[in-house]
């Protein structure tokens, strides 16, 4: 009876270390890239913790504390020309004489989940969009700046073809990874283009999910960023908008792309 207790003791230290094992192999991956196949998007590795989500903003209130317990991964760039064609055949992007190193745009939400289905049959893996607290938390990259990676916009953001005074965008769309990247080496997470989450437009925080996940039910659905039209109050960290209602999942602009996150083993 005791040597059963005492390997039952043994396994559950066991499993404990190994789990703690695993969490620190993950954490010390923080920051390291890979790709699952040569046209697939550069990935990002994300490390699990804990931020304050929002500010004092109209619809970014109130600020909550969110805990993501499990590292997940993040598109280093906006899903671009090139990549898109690569999976979709095709490219929808107003702005197409930019380049394929320029982010795909004038796809919808829906549009984007066809894609996401056609690159996860493709690599056997789970990519998805990511919630819009995993947005945030991977834009802010444990700090506190008010563009993602800077309180300087023009080092991290193309943006401002509709603000006064103008921006340094030019009316269109860049190459990926020109400007600088946050802490975690993502890019363009202001500015450039805004992206598409998984998540439903709320008014506010109340009830927000405390755990990373996606909110559902709402009306419309969420873009983060702010693009190359915006203005700088539109391309805060915690800048939120609300793309439509009714049939939202279908809306497309040319200001409007996305990036992808996967989950990780």
């Amino acid at each position: 009876m005791l040597k059963t207790k005492m390997n039952g003791w043994v396994l559950l230290i066991f499993l404990g270390l190994t789990s703690f094992a695993q969490a620190a192999a993950t954490a010390s991956q923080a920051g390291t890239t890979f790709r699952d196949c040569p046209d697939c998007p550069e990935m990002v590795v994300i490390p699990a913790g804990s931020f304050d989500m929002g500010s004092s903003g109209y619809n970014e209130q109130p600020v909550h504390r969110v805990t993501i317990n499990k590292a997940f991964s993040m598109g280093k760039t906006e899903v671009t020309q090139g990549q898109w064609r690569a999976i979709m055949g095709n490219n929808p992007s107003n702005f197409s004489n930019c380049g394929d190193n320029c982010p795909v745009e004038e796809v919808s939400w829906s549009d984007v989940q066809d894609y996401i289905q056609k690159l996860n049959a493709k690599t056997g893996k789970k990519y998805r969009l990511p919630s819009e607290a995993e947005w945030e938390y991977a834009c802010r990259a444990g700090e506190q700046h008010e563009y993602c990676g800077s309180d300087n916009i023009d080092s991290v953001a193309w943006y401002g073809a509709d603000s006064n005074p103008i921006g340094n965008s030019g009316k269109s769309t860049h190459p990926v990874a020109t400007k600088q990247a946050n802490a975690w080496g993502l890019y363009d997470m202001s500015g450039n283009v805004s992206e598409w989450v998984e998540d439903s437009y709320h008014d506010n925080y109340d009830g927000a999910p405390t755990d990373g996940s996606d909110w559902q039910h709402g009306d419309g659905r969420v873009i983060r960023g702010g693009s190359w039209g915006d203005d700088p109050d539109n391309i805060h960290t915690s800048t939120r908008a609300g793309n439509g209602a009714g049939n939202e999942q279908e809306s497309r602009g040319s200001n409007i792309g996305f990036r992808v996150a996967r989950s990780l083993p």
